[in-house]
């Protein structure tokens, strides 16, 4: 009997041994820690970060907001300061040899919103709120230009790290920084957004491609003839052409664009009259419209004007369009898309890196494309409420595992 349970001991002890070592040879390989973490100043990007949250400003209007940035970056040491424009700034930090040019980008306007997420540091601006994320961004980027600032000596070449204004509001603020012309020299673009839904600290690379959409919008007025409700033949209802428009529109997708390329089109607005008895002479529609390829944005753009034309013209109605391009899709490069993938595992674990969908969303850091190739991708802020949201806030636990990947990032580019 003691044999017995010798033999099942020992074949039990086998077996979790042959586990154990399974499991150990399967985990992810040792996360470095190089010198320069312990130089990361994780408490003031929490601090940052909740001063700038306090103190929101809507897009163009970023003059405070700017100003503190500006403050902080002069505090580093070896950072020479640019305001590009009125209310962005740029940190320009030369390395003690010569090289490639890499630039990082965050943005630090707000929206329009009553903040609902009732933190302590909740914005002190009725009505405007970091709801996307982008006190986090900037946060962030002061970290990193803090780490990089102390690293002179061990770098070849220049970074520059963007802090734009008016991501928010089209046209956006890239162009009036690409404008400028103190970027001409860059040689890469990287940029992170937070997203929630995604671990907190883990970092997602956007497809390369189309990693994000093109965003375009119309606002449509239809004019029609008043009339008596009692009484349509005697006017000419408008409300009955922009519904037949918004019914004919939603066919533009599934009958005219590619199956399976990603086109949405929204009609966010239908306005028309006041009265239950009355036939108005007027109605006001606006939409937004997302593609990824500029083929599909042409094709999307001629079938919308082609249906409202037409539709107009058989109930009798005038109309009046004013069709808006506003931001193109992000086109990350594959080569600098692996070399963030490549810097993000060295630093923070393969378990913590991840392949990213294409956002829905778009952003106008797809515009610095124009100067160098681009890489955009995400930070996961953990479970909560959508960007946009009144009710969106950032885990500051985050943040520190967002620069370590800027950092390295950063370091890599130029010293490779």
């Amino acid at each position: 009997m003691v044999k017995l349970y010798t033999i099942i001991f020992l074949v039990l002890w086998s077996g979790m041994l042959q586990a154990q070592t399974k499991k150990r040879n399967t985990s992810p390989k040792a996360v470095s820690n190089p010198s320069w973490v312990k130089n990361i100043p994780a408490e003031d990007v929490v601090k940052w970060r909740h001063h700038i949250h306090q103190n929101p400003e809507l897009s163009f209007e970023e003059e405070n907001t700017g100003k503190y940035v500006e403050e902080v970056l002069k505090s580093f040491p070896n950072i020479e300061v640019i305001r590009p424009a009125k209310t962005s700034v740029v940190g320009v930090l030369k390395g003690a040899k010569p090289g490639k040019t890499v630039a990082f980008r965050a943005d630090m306007d707000a929206l329009p919103m009553q903040e609902e997420t009732g933190l302590p540091y909740s914005s002190k601006v009725a009505n405007v709120m970091h709801s996307c994320g982008h006190d986090a961004h900037t946060a962030m980027l002061l970290g990193t230009a803090a780490t990089l600032s102390k690293m002179q000596n061990q770098l070849k070449g220049t970074v520059y790290f963007i802090f734009q204004h008016a991501e928010e509001s089209p046209p956006g603020g890239a162009i009036d920084i690409i404008k400028s012309g103190v970027l001409k020299d860059v040689d890469a673009f990287f940029g992170m957004h937070v997203l929630p839904n995604f671990p907190a600290g883990h970092v997602g690379v956007l497809p390369d491609g189309a990693a994000s959409t093109a965003q375009d919008v119309f606002h449509l007025n239809i004019i029609g003839k008043g009339s008596h409700g009692s009484m349509p033949h005697l006017g000419v209802d408008p409300i009955v052409a922009g519904a037949a428009i918004v019914s004919a529109l939603q066919s533009v997708v599934s009958r005219n664009v590619t199956p399976g390329e990603m086109t949405v089109v929204t009609i966010g607005k239908f306005q028309s009259g006041d009265a239950f008895n009355v036939i108005a002479d007027r109605a006001e529609l606006a939409a937004s419209i997302r593609t990824t390829s500029e083929k599909t944005r042409k094709q999307v753009e001629d079938r919308i004007k082609e249906i409202i034309d037409n539709i107009t013209e058989a109930y009798g109605a005038d109309y009046k369009l004013d069709y808006i391009p506003t931001y193109p899709a992000i086109q990350n490069d594959a080569a600098l898309n692996a070399h963030a993938r490549k810097s993000a595992v060295a630093i923070l674990g393969k378990d913590q890196v991840f392949d990213a969908p294409m956002m829905t969303a778009s952003e106008d850091f797809a515009y610095y494309r124009e100067i160098a190739p681009v890489s955009f991708m995400t930070l996961g802020i953990g479970e909560g409420a959508a960007n946009h949201n009144p009710k969106f806030a950032v885990d500051d636990s985050a943040l520190p595992n967002g620069v370590k990947a800027q950092v390295q990032i950063i370091l890599d580019y130029l010293n490779k």
